[in-house]
């Protein structure tokens, strides 16, 4: 069972998962999407109202550029990343690295709410 992630979790890193997806190869809207969602098993479904609005704020701050193509018989708007986009998402990589160290070390030994965790279970027997 998935669960999709709460939007305030996810609004401090669409512009790290965009730049994430297209880093790995030049890609248009509905394939941003698609990569996403299975990427993330579902868990990160982004509409077009979303994507779109945060492609455009990305291509001006130059972290990305776009071009259109039609040679695969449709007309699509390519987005590719820039040599900045690549050095801002090696720093917002390694900030999420160290973010998600620290919450998981002051997570460590919690578990799941009204869940005993593995650690603890030990400790009990």
């Amino acid at each position: 069972m998935t669960t999709r992630f709460q939007r305030d979790l996810l609004r401090g890193s669409l512009d790290l998962m965009i730049l994430s997806v297209i880093a790995r190869q030049p890609q248009y809207g509905y394939s941003i999407q698609k990569q996403l969602n299975l990427a993330t098993d579902g868990q990160v479904v982004m509409p077009a109202g979303t994507l779109y609005p945060l492609l455009h704020r990305l291509e001006a701050k130059k972290l990305i550029r776009s071009r259109w193509d039609d040679s695969s018989g449709r007309r699509r708007k390519w987005y590719e990343i820039t040599a900045k986009g690549k050095t801002a998402l090696s720093q917002q990589t390694s900030g999420w690295q160290q973010y998600v160290e620290c919450v998981g070390t002051l997570l460590d030994g919690l578990g799941r709410v009204g869940v005993t965790s593995t650690a603890d279970s030990r400790r009990q027997k």
